[in-house]
C-alpha cells in the first residue's frame, strides 16, 4: 500500500525493534550534502557537527530504547569519490550507535535485490528511497505490502551476511 510519507524522524520514533538500510548507488547529489562535500573535497574530513548532531541525537535516542539499526552499501570498485567521502563520514554513522558494513558490487552480483534505496522498520514497513539519475532526490514511498517488506528484508540479510563491517573495510 502506498501511503502519504511522514518525516523519517517520525518512522524512526514510531520504531520499536530494528531500523535497516540499504543504500546501492555510488553517487548522490542531495542538496542538503552539497556543501560538506566540496568542503570535504579540499580538506578529506566530514566533519560538520551542524550536519551530524540532528542524525546522532535522532539515532542514539532509537538506539537507547532498543532498535538496532544497521546499514549496508553496495559499492562499485574501485570506489567512486562520493563513497570515498561517504567512507569518510561512516565514523559519525558508527559513533551514533548505527552498525555499518560494506559490499562490494561484484560480490552482489547473484542477489535479489529491489530497484531502489530503502529502509524497513521493524520488518513491517519500507521507505524507498529514490533518486533521479544525476542523484538528486527524486522522494521517498512507503509500502506495508508483506511481499514487499518481506523481499526488502530478504535483500538486506542476504548484503548483510556477505558485508565487511566498516572497520575493517578499506576504500
Amino acid at each position: 500500500m502506498s501511503q502519504k510519507v511522514p518525516p523519517f524522524a517520525d518512522l524512526l520514533a514510531d520504531c520499536r525493534k530494528s531500523a535497516v538500510h540499504l543504500e546501492m548507488r555510488d553517487t548522490y547529489a542531495v542538496d542538503y550534502e552539497s556543501g560538506d562535500f566540496r568542503r570535504w573535497r579540499e580538506t578529506g574530513k566530514w566533519d560538520n557537527p551542524e550536519y551530524w548532531k540532528p542524525w546522532k541525537e535522532l539515532v542514539s535516542e532509537a538506539v537507547g530504547r532498543g532498535v538496532i539499526m544497521r546499514r549496508a552499501r553496495i559499492i562499485s570498485e574501485p570506489v567512486s569519490e562520493y563513497i570515498r567521502f561517504e567512507y569518510s563520514g561512516t565514523i559519525h554513522n558508527i559513533e551514533a550507535g548505527e552498525l555499518v558494513r560494506w559490499l562490494p558490487r561484484r560480490q552482489a552480483s547473484d542477489l535479489a535485490l529491489p530497484g531502489n534505496d530503502f529502509w524497513v522498520f521493524d520488518d513491517q514497513l519500507v521507505e524507498f528511497n529514490h533518486f533521479t539519475g544525476d542523484g538528486a532526490s527524486a522522494g521517498p514511498s512507503l509500502s506495508d505490502d508483506p511481499d514487499v517488506v518481506k523481499l526488502c528484508s530478504a535483500a538486506f540479510e542476504s548484503v548483510w551476511q556477505r558485508a565487511t563491517p566498516h572497520g575493517e573495510f578499506k576504500v
